[in-house]
């Protein structure tokens, strides 16, 4: 089949749903009729779509955790302890690893080995071998609607189940949940496999269900420019309009200084919201995610707090509709729900203090804003110029030309040239351009910003400076300055 970015014809998704259905026994249980007239029963308090539009409209930034186990009841134990005695306003699913790469057999040998040992020996939720039955029990046990989170380059079966089994929201796309990811999966496999999402998703729009989709915007988390980021969000919300999703959140991870942190955001928003009605797709909502910090966390559980207090905060000033929460234990491991559910009330706190308030536009934050756009465009051209038009076409060459270019990606689809760096206020530039198509004018600010940062601190702008910034945080500072001699 051709590489474009069309609306499927209900005749070729139906056509691959036969094969993507019969991929685990679990498969059977999807009965798209059935599982419609489902979400239409499902309490409006329980529509992830609802949940965000009432939110957006409220001017209100709701809190969301990671967090998934291997067993139907200790996941359920687990979700409303977060929803009870944390407060979450949405709740997820973590997808286990196994699944994330289409490993049933292994998940399920994981189930019966955590049954047998009484604890979750894997690192989240298998819903493709719980099926439909499985994630409705999870569903009709809670009060908040529920996502899933996870990481896979073909998330076809795990969006059959996961969709029809109630939950309204799906996270992910074909960049970002490829190339942060996975090593060997080309970006033409991974973006036909989510056109099959979200043409799933505009099918059940079709038939009168909305549900939510979600691009993850932190890709690897580390030191990613916000152009970078942003360039890969609209790309993933532009493909998935083409299919019929109509409710998107786009998202975008935290990178320590406010003033970028907050611009990103908002440029984020109004420039998909530009490109969507250029290329006609007028009837999209959409609402914002701000992730807190992504990097190395400080070990003592204080200094912890502090980075994800820092986080909810930016996401209040940045006017997100949603931020994803941390936990104290994120240098350690998974969280216990007692941990996990701390991380959520301090983030509840910092929101609360700051219900109504807005970073005020200053000269700094509207230059900034101005730049990421600028950067934003430049990459997006040279996309839809090598695709001559065409969005799936030039998103695959934009990744053979190295234009677009995601820092520390173990994809060998990624040209891995582009490098980063903290300014001297922390903000994060391009050290190294790659083939990443800037205008000179736009290079020369990146490079001019990064030569401050040189000059105070006495040293020559280089990749040192990348790997210092890197252990920064998690040694209780944001830029990775040397150390006093």
């Amino acid at each position: 089949m051709e590489l474009k970015n069309k609306k499927w014809s209900e005749e070729r998704f139906f056509k691959d749903r036969e094969e993507v259905l019969s991929q685990w026994p679990t498969g059977k249980e999807v009965d798209l009729k059935e599982a419609v007239d489902y979400l239409k029963k499902l309490p409006e308090h329980k529509s992830f779509p609802k949940k965000l539009i009432k939110a957006k409209e409220q001017g209100i930034t709701l809190a969301q955790p990671r967090a998934g186990v291997a067993l139907i009841d200790d996941h359920i134990t687990l979700l409303k302890h977060l929803q009870d005695e944390g407060g979450a306003d949405l709740l997820p699913t973590t997808i286990d690893s196994y699944t994330r790469q289409n490993r049933y057999d292994e998940c399920e040998v994981g189930i019966k080995e955590s049954k047998a040992q009484g604890r979750s020996l894997l690192n989240g939720f298998p819903g493709v071998n719980h099926g439909v039955k499985g994630c409705r029990q999870v569903v009709e046990a809670l009060d908040l609607p529920v996502q899933a989170r996870h990481g896979t380059p073909d998330s076809r079966l795990l969006a059959e189940i996961i969709h029809a089994g109630g939950f309204t929201s799906n996270e992910g796309g074909c960049i970002s949940y490829n190339v942060p990811y996975a090593k060997n999966v080309s970006i033409a496999k991974s973006l036909v496999d989510w056109q099959y999402c979200d043409r799933l998703v505009g099918f059940y729009e079709e038939n009168g269900v909305s549900i939510n989709r979600e691009p993850f915007g932190p890709l690897t988390g580390t030191l990613v420019p916000p152009s970078t980021s942003n360039a890969v969000a609209i790309i993933e919300g532009l493909l998935a309009a083409e299919q019929g999703v109509k409710n998107i959140t786009v998202g975008y991870g935290e990178c320590g200084n406010v003033i970028q942190d907050v611009a990103a955001m908002r440029s984020l928003e109004q420039q998909i919201d530009e490109y969507l009605k250029k290329y006609g797709y007028n009837d999209v909502y959409i609402t914002t995610v701000f992730h807190q910090w992504m990097g190395g966390f400080p070990a003592d559980e204080a200094k912890a707090f502090g980075v994800i207090s820092t986080g909810a905060a930016t996401a209040a000033l940045a006017g997100a509709t949603k931020v994803i929460v941390k936990t104290p234990h994120e240098a350690i491991g998974i969280p216990t729900k007692e941990a996990n559910a701390a991380g959520i009330k301090a983030t509840k706190m910092a929101l609360n203090m700051l219900s109504g308030q807005r970073l005020p536009m200053s000269k700094d934050l509207e230059d900034e804003i101005s730049v990421i756009k600028a950067e934003v465009k430049c990459i997006l051209d040279k996309v839809f110029e090598l695709g001559k038009g065409d969005l799936a076409v030039g998103t695959v060459k934009a990744f053979e030309n190295g234009v677009i270019d995601v820092p520390f990606a173990p994809s060998k689809y990624n040209a891995g040239k582009m490098m980063p760096a903290r300014d001297n206020t922390g903000a994060v530039r391009y050290l190294h351009f790659g083939n990443v198509p800037f205008s000179q004018e736009l290079k020369d600010f990146n490079q001019r910003k990064l030569q401050e940062r040189g000059k105070f601190e006495n040293r020559e702008v280089s990749f040192q400076m990348t790997i210092d910034d890197i252990f920064a945080v998690g040694q209780g500072v944001l830029i990775g300055r040397p150390k006093e001699k």
